[in-house]
């Protein structure tokens, strides 16, 4: 995972993600599911690292990733709108 490119690291974060809001729903509805509940805290860690290294390397991906003391780098680079021709 530390020597993912961005792209890989993102699609990490994205699906690792989803799988852990397909989960939370499952678990809503089978709350004692010990294996699930197993599974959701697995991806939660990978999720954690895989967001921790992908801030520390790139960007902050949420306001709550700005770490930077010195300077407010929330989105130093263009908004997914402002780039020409790159969808």
């Amino acid at each position: 995972m530390e020597n993912m490119c961005k792209e890989d690291l993102m699609k990490m974060i994205r699906s690792t993600n989803f799988a852990m809001l397909d989960l939370g729903l499952y678990l809503n509805t089978h709350p004692k599911c010990q294996s699930a509940l197993a599974t959701y805290h697995d991806y939660h860690h990978t999720l954690m690292k895989a967001v921790k290294i992908y801030e520390k390397r790139f960007e902050p991906l949420t306001i709550y990733g700005v770490y930077d003391e010195n300077r407010w780098n929330w989105k130093d680079e263009p908004w997914p709108w402002q780039k020409e021709g790159d969808c």
